[in-house]
């Protein structure tokens, strides 16, 4: 293994076990097979130094830089079988920056009693700790292979994926879906179809603005069927009490998305017993009127995304220091090397990958997300 492959890790250990973000980034030297043959290692390793089980993995995600010809060989890695081990995995093509062809983000958690796990069908696989069921849905598309389909159809070819397991499992999705990530391709042509197909769509499962919407990320991606314009990966907890889930808002920094016709939470918090989990959407530098900051600027763009989702994170008491890990999304790989640098200085050893992603309004240049993990004391709540 090069020694200049990255390795970040950071936990969370809380009376209900241990939560861990690992992620991994090869030297980006050699073809997409010697990158992958890293990252297999480097993460391989990273698992014996940490005494993490291959039964504690939850989910892993595999940014690539070129999907449809990078598939075939990835099908062949462990990062992908899983056998009687099922373990969520999302691939997307997001190009890792400045230059490798691959990264991963890897979530596991270690706990005295383990875990129990079930593959529901090849997109979802369910989670049950303490008794309590976490739904983790990956590479829902609507699987072209022929031709064009629109985005409002194919928007909602995912969502019905979703919804279908989730009825399944006796969960909604305005009850019991917690975090989504939509991918779309050529984000700037298809977003607007994306948002129109979601927002119907929501209505018809009473998410509106007098109820709640989802947090989630819109962005540029792919997935590996070449006729798909709209991919999604999803979090759910079949399980989850009303009291447990609030949402993440700061009116003085950022108005609320429907203000400029979309349908998405800034954030989303779960509370159990000893801790709380922070689920920030793709936040970009965006004023308290839904106004672009900084146009032109991609530097400080970056420093107004960080404080809002410090803000984000303030109204829930929590900080950036309980950032887990940090997606960075560039929609042009020039600024790389100022981006990292600056986030560096701000951000200090977190876990962050930047990544190439166009966001849905050319004029941000950068748009962040994260999950934190805080502590929070409540005996009348759940374990985790």
């Amino acid at each position: 293994m090069p020694k200049n492959t990255a390795i970040a890790e950071r936990r969370f250990e809380g009376v209900d076990g241990t939560e861990h973000y690992l992620l991994i980034t090869p030297a980006a030297k050699g073809d997409f097979a010697a990158q992958l043959g890293e990252v297999e290692a480097a993460y391989g390793a990273a698992l014996r130094a940490h005494g993490l089980s291959p039964a504690s993995a939850v989910f892993r995600r595999i940014f690539v830089s070129d999907i449809l010809n990078q598939m075939p060989r990835l099908r062949e890695s462990p990062l992908l079988a899983d056998g009687d081990d099922p373990v969520a995995v999302s691939v997307v093509q997001q190009p890792p920056l400045p230059r490798a062809k691959l990264a991963l983000l890897a979530y596991h958690v270690s706990h005295r009693d383990g875990l129990r796990k079930q593959r529901l069908s090849p997109h979802h696989v369910m989670i049950e700790k303490n008794g309590r069921r976490h739904l983790w849905s990956t590479g829902l598309c609507a699987a072209i292979d022929h031709g064009p389909v629109s985005p409002e159809r194919q928007t909602r070819a995912v969502f019905g994926e979703l919804t279908g397991a989730l009825a399944s499992q006796g969960g909604s999705l305005r009850d019991h879906c917690v975090r989504t990530w939509i991918y779309l391709k050529d984000v700037d042509v298809f977003y607007q179809g994306m948002v129109e197909s979601r927002r119907a769509l929501f209505a018809e499962h009473g998410l509106t603005e007098k109820t709640h919407y989802i947090a989630s990320t819109g962005i540029e991606g792919a997935c590996a069927h070449r006729f798909d314009v709209v991919a999604m990966d999803a979090y759910s907890l079949p399980d989850l009490r009303p009291e447990q889930m609030s949402y993440l808002n700061d009116f003085d920094r950022l108005c609320p998305t429907r203000d400029y016709g979309v349908t998405f939470e800034r954030g989303t918090r779960i509370t159990y017993a000893d801790r709380a989990h922070h689920f920030i959407s793709g936040t970009a530098s965006i004023d308290q009127a839904g106004q672009v900051v900084h146009r032109g600027d991609v530097l400080r763009q970056f420093d107004r995304a960080v404080e809002n989702v410090a803000a984000l994170l303030r109204s829930g008491d929590a900080t950036l220091d309980d950032l887990s890990h940090l997606i960075v999304y560039l929609r042009d790989p020039a600024d790389c090397p100022r981006i990292e640098a600056s986030m560096r200085e701000r951000l200090g050893d977190l876990p962050a990958l930047i990544v190439q992603g166009p966001v849905c309004r050319p004029d941000w240049l950068v748009e962040i997300e994260g999950i934190g993990i805080a502590r929070h004391a409540d005996a009348a709540l759940p374990a985790f």
